[in-house]
């Protein structure tokens, strides 16, 4: 099942090619103001529709890309590694999507697992 998404104003739209088993809520500083419910996938399960003059990409330590909106300001989704034992994988990507950009999707049928990232990173 194909899922459409996109932020408020439709610059930056995504569509995912199945249902996440689960999304993610994070504490670090930087998620708790974001609000974001994530969804991780492999790039290739990610497609991107993103107006260039729209995309505004924010990275604290190179660590991860985030993305959002340049014009409605929705936080969209990040590049970020995939985490062995507390290491950055580089190796092997993923793109978290924010699941609350999700188009006619109940979210709420989905787990939530926490991260306390405010501790972990």
């Amino acid at each position: 099942m194909t899922i459409p998404a996109g932020c408020h104003c439709g610059a930056i739209k995504f569509e995912v090619s199945e249902v996440p088993e689960s999304v993610t809520v994070c504490s670090c500083t930087f998620c708790a103001k974001r609000g974001a419910l994530w969804a991780y996938y492999t790039p290739d399960q990610v497609k991107l529709s993103v107006k260039p003059e729209a995309d505004a990409i924010y990275s604290k330590n190179g660590m991860a890309k985030h993305h959002h909106c340049n014009v409605c300001g929705c936080g969209t989704f990040s590049e970020v590694p995939t985490w062995v034992d507390y290491q950055p994988d580089w190796e092997n990507p993923r793109i978290s999507v924010n699941a609350r950009l999700f188009e006619d999707f109940d979210i709420a049928s989905l787990r939530v697992d926490e991260v306390d990232g405010r501790n972990l990173w």
